[in-house]
């Protein structure tokens, strides 16, 4: 434990803070990215006075420039700190954490569906995606029209055609991610999702392509030492922080 903890912690200068809409912001650190191998990973973040590290998805980062770009939503004391830091201040972070998102895949356009923040990790995924000769679809859901943060104009100019789906039809189409496929007529061969987990059940029991799911939780360590972040699968119990986030759908049982 103790040399994993050395490979992948350090310290990270904010470089700018700010806020998308009522509860969610977007920062940019500077700071080492060598343990990021792969879209869909995630960092602890060490909040002073708190005994537990946060999790957040990684949404981009650059190995050239030396940046991590986190989206987060202020929901509890602890990302309320993170949305009073300013330029200048540092971050204690475990980073490079979690397995990430499958790359190579046989798919020619995977479908890319975000619920809530869970939208994030999705953006860097999109470009590596494109890299690999892909054409991906990104279809993001929230609950209304102030929730949205603007996330499908950053698809678009990563050159990834995008829709928004709300619950309540106050901006794009009305339902959930799964709406949007049906009235587009979107065809997909495989999708990658991340979002609250009824809708990661309805995809994987909904959708008849083969995919994988980003599932959030809470943590303890986010490198597998306390088992607190478990979830039931085919082969037993897998913690989410190492053997995951992202697991293949016919891998998770559904209760």
């Amino acid at each position: 434990m103790q040399k994993i903890e050395m490979e992948i912690k350090g310290k990270y200068t904010v470089k700018s803070n700010r806020r998308l809409t009522h509860k969610t912001w977007v920062m940019t650190l500077g700071g080492d990215t060598g343990a990021i191998t792969a879209p869909g990973q995630f960092v602890n973040v060490a909040i002073p006075g708190k005994y537990l590290r946060r999790p957040i998805s990684i949404c981009d980062y650059s190995h050239e420039r030396g940046e991590i770009v986190l989206l987060y939503d202020v929901v509890g004391e602890g990302t309320l700190a993170m949305s009073g830091m300013r330029q200048g201040d540092t971050l204690d972070l475990l980073n490079g954490l979690g397995n990430g998102f499958t790359l190579d895949t046989d798919s020619r356009r995977p479908l890319l569906l975000g619920g809530g923040i869970g939208c994030a990790p999705l953006l860097n995924l999109a470009s590596a995606l494109r890299r690999r000769g892909k054409n991906p679809v990104a279809i993001l859901g929230y609950n209304t029209a102030a929730d949205s943060f603007g996330m499908d104009r950053w698809f678009e100019e990563a050159g990834v055609e995008a829709y928004i789906a709300t619950v309540d039809g106050s901006i794009g189409t009305k339902g959930f991610v799964t709406d949007v496929i049906r009235e587009k007529n979107i065809e997909g061969d495989y999708f990658h999702a991340c979002g609250p987990m009824p809708m990661l059940k309805a995809l994987c029991m909904g959708l008849d392509i083969p995919g994988e799911v980003s599932i959030e939780s809470r943590m303890g360590c986010g490198f597998g030492a306390c088992m607190c972040c478990s979830v039931e699968t085919a082969d037993g119990s897998k913690r989410i922080c190492k053997d995951g986030p992202v697991f293949r759908k016919e891998e998770l049982i559904w209760k």
